[in-house]
């Protein structure tokens, strides 16, 4: 049994034509079958998830309200604490650890009553874009399995293009959300940072790190959306204000009168063709709706990549100092023949990967005496130059927009030891988390090159998200004929691609 959309599945339990239960089993049999393929999950929480699942029918069958998303399963990313299972973040030197406490993302899920079916890896710490830095192997690509599902949530997006899930909760740092979602053709959101809670959130760069939601139509990632959206107190972050419309947003879909900004910097030499026919494909059938199309140019932009990679990596070097061996997770040489300094030498040595050392080194030399002002200090300015040119470029259109990344999901492998090429698949993505507006990622149909996924990105004003479902929704009529794009897919054996390429 396969479903296609998680406000289908929610409507048809509230009607009592499907159980929650049924639901769930059906779930965790598709898990069973295909995850040795895929390797998305790290960890399957069958039983808790039936109980959660029980406990939705039990409110159904005594009359009492269900939510919109109640009984829908969900996967989530290896990052949130959430009682009862392990908290990797993709890292051996958090093997072992399990939270004492829930993260607010995750109790705002399991008081809407969504399923919560297991954990799901993820680039080690959120740092990747390929989820080939996992300390507990790669995850694969469900249009093919030979290609990366993108990162750092790449297994939340595998989840969900292998039917495995309906919705999973990730994180976005750069693009960690926008870019999986985009190479396996489903949706996927970074909210306004400060909109959602990071409590529970294992920190990687704590002023550019947005919990966010991922579904495979814009109205089940706008309910998702919805529910783990809102004030925390607990979150020193936060911003005490509504959430946007986002739900009636992604029901009207209506851009007539729209000002679309296509930003002149995103784009054009050094993107994949196919890329780009999408994209152009898109702002056609944004046009055809009433949106207008204006050209806007972020010079600035031009040195967001470079500044996120010294401040992302001072705040990692920051934030992973609390990993010392002496408080949780892995513990190498404690046998009373090593020092304490020692102890945390040997265990950082081995717990952390290649990738989590060189964003360490990084972020100390740029924070360290000397180099502060020259490095951190001028990233910062050219931060600031970004948040400007995104408050030039809202003045003359409602949203702006880009392909998603510069290109399809690229081989397992081909990149690895490229960090250079690797960092360049979050082009796009990294100057809305700089500046800290909105953005996602929708479906743009299938590249005429290879047959995989295209994602055509909006990004909004902060606390305007509801302009991005806008748009989405407007795309989704039209592209792969109003059905989700994963229904290419859906029934097939996994890694065997969606066949010929039909045009948008």
């Amino acid at each position: 049994m396969i479903f296609q959309s998680a406000s289908e599945i929610a409507a048809q339990i509230a009607a009592g034509e499907i159980s929650a239960r049924e639901v769930a089993d059906a779930e965790l049999e598709r898990i069973a079958q295909v995850d040795g393929q895929i390797h998305a999950f790290l960890a399957v929480d069958a039983e808790r998830a039936r109980e959660q699942a029980d406990a939705v029918d039990a409110k159904r069958a005594a009359g009492e309200p269900l939510g919109p998303l109640a009984g829908v399963p969900l996967s989530l990313k290896d990052i949130f604490c959430y009682q009862g299972l392990p908290c990797t973040c993709g890292s051996r030197i958090l093997e072992g650890w399990h939270p004492v406490y829930d993260a607010t993302v995750v109790k705002r899920l399991l008081a809407a009553g969504l399923v919560i079916l297991g954990k799901v890896n993820m680039d080690e710490f959120a740092m990747g874009s390929s989820t080939e830095t996992s300390g507990y192997g790669d995850t694969h690509n469900p249009w093919d399995l030979d290609n990366i599902p993108g990162g750092s949530s790449g297994g939340c997006a595998a989840s969900l293009a292998a039917f495995e899930a309906a919705l999973s909760a990730g994180t976005d740092t750069g693009g960690s959300i926008r870019q999986p979602a985009a190479v396996n053709g489903i949706v996927g959101v970074k909210p306004t940072y400060g909109s959602n809670s990071r409590y529970g959130v294992v920190a990687m760069a704590s002023s550019l790190d947005v919990p966010g939601p991922f579904g495979r139509t814009v109205l089940d990632t706008a309910l998702l959306h919805a529910a783990i959206s809102g004030y925390d107190p607990l979150d020193s972050t936060a911003i005490d204000q509504p959430v946007p419309p986002v739900v009636r947003a992604a029901e009207s879909g209506d851009v007539k009168g729209m000002r679309v900004g296509v930003v002149k910097e995103l784009g054009g030499e050094g993107y994949q063709p196919g890329v780009m026919r999408r994209f152009n494909d898109c702002l056609g059938i944004l046009e055809r709706a009433g949106a207008q199309i204006t050209q806007v140019s972020c010079p600035n932009f031009d040195y967001a990549l470079g500044a996120y990679y010294i401040i992302m990596p001072s705040e990692v070097s920051a934030n992973l100092a609390r990993f010392d061996a002496m408080r949780y997770g892995l513990r190498v040489g404690d046998d009373g023949s090593h020092s304490v300094e020692e102890v945390m030498r040997l265990t950082r040595g081995q717990g952390f990967g290649a990738e989590a050392k060189r964003r360490i080194i990084l972020g100390t030399y740029a924070l360290s005496a000397g180099y502060y002002d020259a490095y951190y200090g001028s990233a910062q300015k050219a931060r600031t130059l970004i948040v400007q040119d995104f408050t030039k470029a809202f003045e003359a259109a409602d949203v702006l927009v880009s392909p998603t990344t510069p290109t399809t999901a690229w081989g397992l492998g081909e990149r690895v030891d490229d960090p250079l090429a690797m960092y360049k698949a979050d082009l796009c993505t990294i100057p809305s988390n700089m500046a800290g507006n909105c953005a996602g990622s929708f479906p743009a149909g299938l590249s005429p090159d290879d047959g995989l996924p295209v994602g055509f990105q909006v990004m909004a004003p902060p606390m305007a998200d509801d302009r991005l479902y806008r748009v989405g929704a407007a795309l989704e009529r039209e592209v792969n004929g109003g059905r989700p794009l994963t229904s290419l897919i859906a029934g097939k054996p996994v890694g065997s691609g969606a066949g010929e390429v039909a045009d948008v």
